[in-house]
């Protein structure tokens, strides 16, 4: 995942992107919830205590009580952040929708003090795969042609390698999966609409698609993605990333060749030659 030219188009239309979170419901957001909880417990884990937090989101209501006295700000293109300002940046459920996802976190890592803890959770690439491959079926059938409707999600691998490219250390990504269902294909897309994650890309249909298009997609996707009791089953993928701002007290690893035992004395066993 590369740093994007300097002239290169969006992928993201952040105006869009903005109108679509403007019409959130609270009773909508339970992916925000789930990854509160993700942060609340990787932070219980963590044998330090934080006094100078911020947190970077779209929904600043219900984020802010995470964490009391934090300094919340939106995840804008450039962060409202002052440099080594902060012991602790939680970056939530945003970085998804970044244009430039290397970009916020070096902005994260230059707003932390030596030793400052970032978290990270957002959605990950296999977020709504089942509504990715029936709305792709469809609309090939129906058209003739395909067009970008579910935003591409990084996998996990490939945002541990940000935080390392961010210059973070001692960088750890993994990944938590839920499923929700849901009545059909217009029950999905009203909760999509109301957590503010549609479609924003630059390159979206500009006019309304056909009908014809969801009425096949709902008719593949209850063919192929459906829970125990009929219902439609979407997958939702939160990466949760965690990386240190460098700092001198940090472990280093060691130097190659200056171990002092050989393995296999640590290991109570005799080294042998392997066969040819």
């Amino acid at each position: 995942m590369d740093l994007p030219a300097p002239n290169a188009p969006s992928l993201f239309d952040r105006k869009a992107l903005a109108a679509h979170r403007a019409r959130i419901s609270d009773e909508a957001l339970f992916l925000h919830h789930a990854a509160m909880d993700e942060v609340q417990d990787r932070l219980s884990m963590v044998n330090k205590s934080f006094t100078a937090p911020a947190i970077v989101t779209p929904c600043p209501e219900i984020w802010a009580p995470v964490l009391p006295g934090a300094k919340v700000v939106a995840d804008d293109d450039v962060l409202d952040l002052k440099p080594a300002a902060h012991d602790l940046v939680v970056h939530a459920m945003a970085l998804h929708w970044a244009n430039d996802p290397v970009g916020q976190l070096i902005q994260c890592v230059r707003a932390l003090q030596p030793d400052g803890l970032l978290l990270v959770v957002c959605l990950g690439g296999e977020t709504l795969y089942e509504l990715r491959a029936a709305l792709g079926q469809a609309e090939v059938e129906v058209t003739g042609g395909l067009s970008p409707r579910v935003a591409p999600m990084a996998e996990l691998r490939d945002l541990g390698a940000l935080l390392q490219r961010a210059g973070f250390a001692l960088p750890v990504a993994d990944k938590v999966s839920l499923t929700a269902t849901y009545r059909d294909l217009w029950h999905l897309m009203r909760d999509l609409r109301a957590m503010g994650e549609t479609n924003a890309m630059t390159q979206r249909l500009k006019h309304p698609s056909r009908r014809a298009v969801f009425s096949r997609a709902q008719e593949i996707y209850a063919a192929h993605f459906t829970s125990p009791e009929g219902r439609l089953s979407a997958t939702f993928e939160l990466i949760c990333l965690t990386g240190w701002a460098p700092d001198a007290s940090q472990p280093k690893p060691l130097r190659p060749g200056s171990a002092q035992m050989r393995l296999a004395d640590a290991l109570g066993t005799k080294e042998g030659k392997l066969s040819d």
